[in-house]
Formats: C-alpha cells, structure tokens, sequence
C-alpha cells in the first residue's frame, strides 16, 4: 500500500485520452487518481479510517448546508472534474450552483463532468505534502468559474482559505469557518474535523 500520491509520467506518445483516462480511473476504483494539465498522473492511495470520517464529516455538513440552500448541489472526494485546462481534480468535498450544472448535457455530468466547482475543500491527511495541496488549491484559482476554496491542515491545526486574485488567508486552529457569502450562512465546525 502506498502512502503518499505516485506519479506516473507518460511518453507524450502514451498520453490517454479523456475517455481512456475515465476508464482507467473506473479500472482502479480503490485509488483516487488525478491528471494534471501536463498529463501527469497522481495515484493516491485509499483515505485511512481517521482522515476518511473527517472528510465525512465535511461532507455531511456541507450537505446539510446544501439541502436547506437549494440554490447547487454537492459532491464527495471521488467524483472527478475536469478543467478549463484539461487537467482532471477530485477535492475532497465540492460545490456547484444548481444552475451552472444544469448547463452541462446529460452526457457530461456522467464522466469527468468539464467544469470546475464554485466551491472546493482539501483536506490534508498525515502522508499529504502542504506545498502540493496548495499548488492545487491556486490551480483550481485558475478556474474562471471558482469562487472560494478552503485547504484544512489538520496536522498543523490552520485553514487556508482562497478567493480567485487574492493571497490565500490563513486561520490558526479556528472553532468555526464562515464561507459566506460565496455559500451564504454555511458555517464550517472544525470540532469534527480536528
């Protein structure tokens, strides 16, 4: 079993296409497996039980939040979208306005749907590297369609959190995070994710 992401490189001549990268991915459904723009693959291995009832827990209370809302809808860490620059990313929880994932057919909300969440959240487990979670949060910065991002280092007990243009904030060991009013009154309660 693996620890930490393994990264595969391919010769630009092996690259997969979008659907044979889709097929890999439901080939090895017990990996969470990401593409990068460069075509890069990262392997990462199953949650442990810890960081898996975390992300649980973040999941359901953005549910919750959601259902009361009514205005998008949610999704776990294994679904996969793709970006505006073909890479392929699963955060941890995510967040879509009802109206946007509308827009997309049928067909594409079935794969890889080619969009980009207005809301995303990372959740660093023990093996995860900080410096490769924030370069993916700034990633998903990139994205035209994102409106607020949270990166959660339980290790170091902070919340990182990320608009488009702006610097990233950071909180340190905070009980609670606003996420309004990107996702008006959703409150994050951190004593279930510490």
């Amino acid at each position: 079993m693996i620890s930490s992401p393994l990264i595969l490189n391919f010769p630009s001549s092996m690259q997969m296409t979008d659907e044979q990268f889709f097929q890999f991915c439901q080939e090895n459904r017990d990996l969470r497996i990401e593409r990068n723009q460069f075509g890069e693959i990262s392997i990462m291995p199953p949650a442990g039980s810890e960081t898996g009832n975390r992300n649980f827990n973040l999941a359901g209370q953005l549910y919750v939040w959601s259902e009361k809302d009514n205005t998008g809808i949610c999704f776990d860490s294994s679904t996969g979208f793709t970006l505006s620059t073909g890479a392929k990313r699963s955060p941890d929880a995510a967040w879509i306005k009802l109206e946007r994932w509308n827009q997309l057919t049928p067909k594409q909300q079935k794969k890889f749907a080619p969009i980009c969440p207005d809301f995303v959240i990372e959740l660093r487990s023990d093996s995860d590297q900080l410096q490769p979670l924030k370069d993916k949060m700034n990633e998903y910065m990139q994205e035209p369609e994102i409106k607020l991002g949270l990166l959660i280092d339980r290790k170091n007990r902070r919340v990182y959190i990320y608009h488009p243009g702006q610097i990233e904030e950071c909180l340190e060991n905070p009980d609670t995070v606003s996420c309004d009013p990107v996702l008006s009154g959703f409150v994050l309660n951190m004593n279930k994710i510490w």
